[in-house]
């Protein structure tokens, strides 16, 4: 057995309790008495603390306005169809302007965004099926004339039949519309958003249809309002309840959600979404309370989406929420291969 010592500080006498144990009969599972680590142990920082990600380059007035007017814009669009169906022509009056409105307004955060305006006319130069992006620009591309022919012959009177024809173009395209998005970030490798793809269409939809539902409650009389406050409720379920089980799921990866800026914004959108689930249901006789439960409803969804983008950002400069589930994932892998 041969011994040698470990010299770490540069001091001829060595005392014993720091020798180690070299050679065949050495080696083992077990680091020998004295034996001191030659290597520090791994952890889940990067060279010199820096980011293993690059943090995204959007500004949060762009691309959050973007994925909360563009989901407004959707489910408005929806359930403007369903108020003309059941004969109600104030609520329907109001979601078709307000879907017009709002595709504006994100059509505006995207290309402002993007810079110049011929950016986004070149996404369309192709169509890519596996690209959220490319299929969101088509479905922008087709949804847009759409409502806006809806909202034009709702507003002059005219062309009644292709107001129409474009209401019911728009119903149908909207809930791609709103859900895309989510797509559309859950596909980067922002890690709060990448690990949550199977939840964030629900919140994404959810969110919308209580904003949409809230425009209602804003835009309409009492006496119409049943179809936006049915929307609002059933939304703002939906959102509450994917959000509680994406927190769940996601484990460390949720963290962001729960604190600094992204968990003040989310927390402060739930409280929006109960509170306006409250007066939509008990101001069935009020339209000051509906109109207040309306705001609130679309207070939360703004709140939501800019607290996910928050959020996502916030994961993306702490090299600890990318590199550390990536080690969880290869010891799950190699455990059901050892296990096999």
């Amino acid at each position: 057995m041969n011994r040698t010592d470990v010299r770490l500080d540069g001091d001829p006498e060595l005392p014993a309790e720091r020798e180690a144990v070299v050679g065949a009969s050495g080696r083992g599972q077990r680091r020998q008495r004295g034996e001191r680590l030659m290597v520090p142990k791994a952890d889940f920082r990067s060279y010199y603390g820096l980011p293993v990600l690059n943090e995204p380059t959007w500004e949060a007035p762009d691309i959050a306005g973007y994925l909360f007017l563009g989901g407004l814009a959707g489910a408005s669009s929806t359930l403007a169809a369903a108020a003309e169906l059941t004969g109600r022509p104030r609520l329907a009056a109001g979601l078709k302007v307000g879907a017009a409105g709002a595709l504006g307004g994100s059509l505006y955060s995207l290309i402002h965004d993007l810079g110049r305006p011929e950016r986004f006319i070149n996404m369309l130069r192709i169509c890519k099926p596996t690209s959220p992006m490319s299929i969101g620009s088509w479905l922008l591309a087709g949804y847009g004339p759409l409502a806006g022919v809806s909202a034009a012959s709702q507003v002059t009177g005219r062309l009644p039949r292709l107001g129409r024809l474009g209401t019911a173009g728009a119903a149908l395209l909207g809930p791609a519309v709103a859900a895309y998005t989510a797509a559309l970030i859950a596909n980067t490798a922002v890690p709060s958003w990448h690990e949550a793809y199977r939840e964030l269409p629900a919140v994404f939809v959810g969110s919308a249809a209580a904003s949409a539902g809230g425009l209602g409650l804003l835009t309409s009389p009492t006496a119409e309002a049943g179809p936006a406050r049915r929307a609002a409720v059933l939304g703002a379920a939906v959102e509450l309840a994917a959000t509680r089980r994406m927190e769940r799921r996601l484990g460390l990866l949720a963290e962001p959600m729960r604190t600094g800026a992204g968990g003040r914004l989310l927390r402060l959108g739930r409280a929006f979404s109960l509170a306006g689930t409250v007066l939509a249901l008990t101001g069935r006789r009020s339209r000051l309370a509906g109109a207040a439960g309306g705001a609130a409803l679309v207070a939360g969804a703004i709140c939501t989406r800019f607290g996910i983008f928050t959020a996502g950002v916030d994961s993306s400069r702490d090299p600890k929420y990318t590199v550390l589930p990536q080690r969880e994932r290869l010891a799950e892998r190699t455990g059901k291969v050892a296990a096999s």
